[in-house]
């Protein structure tokens, strides 16, 4: 067979990246804008896959808010979604403040205000990790496996 008779699924992978002010409003701007680039990529709004992606991204970007801050800097989004997988990475400039790798979380007390951001992420994800950031700092990734999707021949 000629190679141009050779049907292969794209291997085509998205990406968006933007930095946010380390507030709760860069949070939710993280989030909003994750909603809207994925929508943009045929990820609709209020989905499975999207609702999913919203939760992830508020829970990671919260968490760089409150854990990660250093005044003056900013923290990233990292959006991608590949053939199989949507990848979202969050980074901040704080690496002394390290979250519980997977594997590693204890459940919180029934009564504390805070503590379920990660058992979240960890029961929405499927692989999730805490990475050094370079040169300064650290990002925790999320995975979630995509269905299998239909290619156009």
């Amino acid at each position: 067979m000629t190679p141009s008779l050779i049907r292969r699924a794209p291997v085509t992978v998205r990406t968006f990246t933007q930095r946010f002010s380390s507030t709760p409003r860069g949070a939710r701007l993280a989030r909003h804008l994750a909603l809207h680039r994925l929508h943009a990529w045929d990820i609709p709004y209020g989905s499975e896959l999207s609702d999913t992606a919203a939760l992830l991204v508020a829970e990671l970007a919260a968490n760089a808010v409150t854990h990660g801050r250093v005044p003056g800097r900013d923290f990233e989004l990292g959006v991608s979604l590949g053939a199989h997988v949507l990848r979202i990475e969050v980074s901040d400039p704080r690496g002394e403040r390290r979250p519980p790798h997977p594997g590693e979380l204890t459940p919180p007390s029934p009564v504390a205000d805070g503590g379920r951001g990660l058992p979240l992420v960890e029961a929405l994800a499927a692989r999730w990790a805490v990475l050094d950031r370079v040169p300064v700092g650290k990002t925790v990734r999320a995975e979630v496996d995509l269905p299998h999707r239909r290619t156009m021949a």
